[in-house]
């Protein structure tokens, strides 16, 4: 006679229906499909806040773009830990988001994630010479092997026509790209996300809560 399990089921409260509660709700019912989960949100809808995209920035943080994650030591050298960590992150964040399309949770990812180059574009001398930095530090690592440099005029006007519309032509500038950047909707992640879920047994969704 098979042995029947007489533990109880865990039940897990989260509190705020953005997309911080949808992952987390998925990977419990993935990890024990026997979890029960209640989402208590103050709003009468899912991601109309922080996860919204009217409030998020969309971007997919993988460090290309934000020079902030690459800070410049006392020595003069680039501290590059922190955007390889995000970077790293990111990339398990894609490759969760590819699991759940081909376990058809949804069937459209890019209504939440598409394909956009990011830039990093600077001007004077001295941002000029930390991207020229940056890009020879981070380019050494798989992750940034993409990523490409330029400080000529003609090719950064391809790049980013508007950017460059009416600059002086003797400015000092300079940008750095990589075409395979993200644009990430959020709100229409968090959406896919609660749909599936809720379509689950043991989840419940309580809105104006």
């Amino acid at each position: 006679m098979d042995k029947i399990n007489t533990r109880p089921n865990k039940h897990i409260s989260l509190i705020g229906g953005g997309i911080m509660s949808a992952t987390l709700g998925i990977l419990l019912k993935e990890l024990n499909p026997n979890f029960t989960i209640t989402i208590y949100e103050r709003l009468n809808e899912v991601a109309a806040e922080s996860s919204d995209a009217w409030n998020n920035a969309g971007t997919g943080h993988s460090a290309f773009c934000e020079l902030n994650y690459t800070p410049q030591k006392e020595d003069g050298c680039l501290d590059i830990k922190k955007a390889i960590k995000i970077a790293s992150s990111f990339e398990l964040s894609k490759s969760f988001w590819a699991y759940l399309v081909k376990q058809q949770y949804f069937d459209k990812p890019e209504s939440f994630i598409n394909n956009i180059p990011h830039i990093s574009f600077v001007w004077g001398d001295d941002d000029v010479a930390f991207l020229k930095n940056r890009f020879e530090a981070l380019k050494k690592h798989p992750l940034f092997a993409d990523m490409i440099y330029s400080d000529d005029v003609s090719e950064l006007m391809q790049w980013m026509p508007l950017v460059m519309q009416h600059r002086l032509s003797n400015e000092k500038i300079a940008a750095t790209k990589v075409d395979i950047g993200t644009d990430v909707n959020f709100g229409n992640l968090t959406r896919s996300l609660f749909t599936h879920l809720t379509s689950l047994d043991g989840i419940e969704l309580l809105l104006n809560h």
